[in-house]
């Protein structure tokens, strides 16, 4: 029996959201991830190579994941929402999901801007049994919120992140409470550029530490 690809639009706060959902390559699904794109104003999509590589690394490993572009990218209706908006974008999504799978396990992650709207969600709702923040970009301002995310965070960064450079980001997660999980990927720029296969790796690992916390890896 093939896996299930369904595209359907979602009833968001400011229109509807255009998403892609996908069940693992093989067998059931064992957890639910809701996946978050880069910026909307700067070229992000759900259609970004890392954010694909998210998904079909977290699908390797039992995820039903569903994918969805913000609001005013592509088919989805509305104007940019400052991340406020992008956040409530997200818990949309992250209720279909639920509404599906109910009894499954559900995580959230994202990539660059999308890290950050994952984390804002964390942040804020207590179902949610961990997160995965990748290319998280320690120049935007305001990180506060990350600081009240009491879930299990894995963080993956490349080595050359201009967005989040290697000594700001590792002071940033050292101050941050546990639980916690970072690892450093050999890559060339923000976007894992010559990097995206151990990437993808990376987060396949991640995907397999289900139910465990996260010790710290610095």
């Amino acid at each position: 029996m093939s896996r299930r690809i369904e595209s359907l639009f979602l009833t968001g706060p400011a229109g509807k959201l255009e998403a892609i959902l996908e069940e693992p390559e093989v067998g059931e699904p064992v957890e639910a991830a809701l996946v978050c794109h880069p910026h909307p104003q700067h070229g992000g999509t759900m259609h970004n190579k890392v954010v694909y590589r998210l998904a079909r690394g977290l699908r390797k490993t039992g995820c039903v994941v569903l994918r969805f572009n913000f609001r005013g990218v592509n088919l989805s209706e509305g104007e940019y929402g400052r991340g406020i908006g992008e956040t409530e974008d997200a818990r949309t999504a992250l209720e279909e999901l639920r509404r599906r799978y109910p009894d499954l396990p559900a995580l959230v992650g994202g990539f660059s801007f999308g890290s950050r709207v994952a984390l804002k969600l964390a942040a804020s709702d207590g179902v949610l049994t961990r997160v995965i923040a990748a290319g998280f970009p320690t120049k935007y301002p305001n990180h506060d919120f990350v600081y009240k995310v009491g879930i299990p965070k894995f963080f993956v960064q490349s080595t050359n992140d201009e967005f989040g450079p290697k000594p700001q980001f590792q002071e940033f997660f050292d101050s941050l409470p546990q639980p916690k999980q970072l690892t450093w990927v050999e890559a060339e720029n923000h976007f894992f550029r010559n990097g995206l296969d151990e990437y993808e790796r990376e987060i396949s690992r991640i995907g397999n530490l289900r139910g465990s916390a996260a010790p710290r890896i610095a």
